[in-house]
């Protein structure tokens, strides 16, 4: 496949359905990388931390937020004993070694979500349109403090996190999911998609 080297990428998930905007899958995550100056990681990079190798089956939760967060909520969903869930920014081989059942869990959970990426091949930085579309898109999705629109259902894993911006706004998110769009990006959104397809 011909990946972009930067983008936003938009993750669904099996049995979350639109329910008030029409038909088709939920986004539950908006993501992007490399918004600080002289970041290198392409969007090839930055989904398979989220996804973990495929190899070994397992990942990384302290290198991405999503696996942490999802992996939180199955904890508290099957009462797992994981004490060193989320502890540090690094950790030993050992307590890695006791950490890979879930691990494994999460990558399954992440892997079978479908999920949609935005070619912006812009330069890392404050003013990056990745990070304008990503956190307007959140803000536009999120469900944080707001009628309910396209709410989750109530078997999704998300109620279990532990992390409130997550269960109330209905995504895998934390961030931006407490602020107002901006309307005026949706025109520059749809200029975007349409520049991503094929000429016929």
């Amino acid at each position: 496949m011909r990946w972009p080297k930067r983008g936003v990428y938009f993750f669904m998930e099996t049995g979350e359905r639109r329910s008030d905007t029409g038909s088709g899958p939920r986004i539950v995550r908006v993501g992007t990388h490399a918004l600080k100056a002289g970041a290198r990681t392409t969007i090839w990079t930055r989904l398979s931390q989220h996804r973990g190798p495929q190899k070994t089956g397992g990942g990384n939760h302290r290198g991405s937020i999503f696996r942490l967060i999802v992996g939180s909520a199955i904890i508290a969903q099957q009462s797992y004993e994981y004490p060193t869930w989320g502890k540090g920014n690094t950790a030993s081989a050992e307590i890695r070694a006791g950490e890979q059942n879930l691990e494994r869990e999460v990558s399954q959970i992440i892997g079978a979500m479908p999920f949609l990426w935005l070619a912006i091949e812009d330069e890392p930085g404050p003013q990056s349109l990745r990070g304008e579309i990503e956190r307007n898109a959140i803000a536009l999705l999120s469900n944080f403090d707001k009628e309910p629109l396209d709410p989750p259902s109530t078997r999704w894993l998300g109620h279990y996190c532990d992390r409130e911006r997550v269960q109330r706004s209905g995504l895998w998110n934390s961030n931006h999911v407490d602020e107002r769009y901006n309307p005026a990006f949706l025109a520059t959104l749809e200029r975007l998609v349409i520049e991503m397809e094929p000429v016929r």
